[in-house]
């Protein structure tokens, strides 16, 4: 069975990297591209964007790189005021939260869970 794209979903491709990067921290950009369905050169454009904008930062390890989300960086939207990037990534499972400071979820990955 072949999986076919929607014709439009509720998430950007920018938070479908962003869960990317939650549920892998070390991830290759083709990873990135192939899971969110986007060239490897867009992922890495979004990837670019989200270190540049401070939601996340990116270090070089040997050969790779290794990513860091700043969970406490609030979505951009007016609307969304008020909601962090570790509100989004708790809701959508991709991070645990760990306890509640100063009104925003704080999160950490955790490696033990096979999901």
């Amino acid at each position: 069975m072949v999986d076919e794209k929607p014709g439009w979903t509720f998430l950007t491709n920018h938070a479908h990297v962003l869960a990317c990067i939650a549920e892998e921290p070390d991830i290759r950009g083709r990873d990135i591209a192939v899971r969110v369905g986007i060239t490897e050169r867009a992922a890495q454009a979004i990837v670019s964007d989200l270190v540049a904008d401070g939601y996340v930062t990116r270090t070089r390890v040997g050969r790779r790189n290794h990513y860091a989300i700043h969970a406490d960086a609030p979505l951009r939207h007016p609307l969304d005021r008020g909601i962090t990037i570790g509100d989004l990534l708790v809701s959508l499972g991709k991070l645990k939260p760990t306890s509640r400071r100063a009104g925003h979820a704080r999160v950490r990955k955790d490696r033990s869970s096979t999901g």
